[in-house]
């Protein structure tokens, strides 16, 4: 599933395409909470920093197994320093900085791909459960 991100609408949105595949597939409770918030927080950033991308959520193979993927795309400015963003408390927003270094938390693998001036790609999943 493809959630467009144009406003905070689209954050809802977003976790709820989430939050209900990672129902369907049986995670447990506390999974899906986890995997909804951190859709939210990538989809934040896309409104905070980019104005509008994507949203993709959907089941692939990641290192031999079976993952909920979530896949963020946006053509924003970019991010100078991927490994500064990823630390606790860092924010060029003025915000609480827990965006990134939250949702790799939260998730079981997440990555950065960005340039200035080309956008970011944020790729996050999290392990389908093996009775599922």
């Amino acid at each position: 599933m493809v959630v467009d991100i144009d406003n905070p609408d689209d954050i809802v949105a977003a976790r709820k395409a989430g939050h209900q595949l990672a129902l369907d597939l049986g995670f447990s409770l506390t999974d899906v909470t986890m995997i909804a918030t951190a859709i939210s927080e990538v989809a934040r950033n896309i409104t905070s920093y980019a104005g509008h991308g994507l949203v993709r959520v959907a089941v692939e193979d990641r290192e031999g197994r079976k993952a909920l993927v979530v896949r963020a795309e946006d053509d924003g400015p970019g991010i100078a320093d991927i490994e500064r963003a990823m630390e606790d408390g860092y924010s060029t927003a003025r915000g609480l900085g827990l965006g990134l270094p939250g949702a790799r938390r939260l998730m079981d693998r997440l990555m950065v791909e960005s340039a200035l001036g080309h956008g970011t790609v944020v790729e996050m999943w999290k392990w389908v459960p093996a009775h599922a």
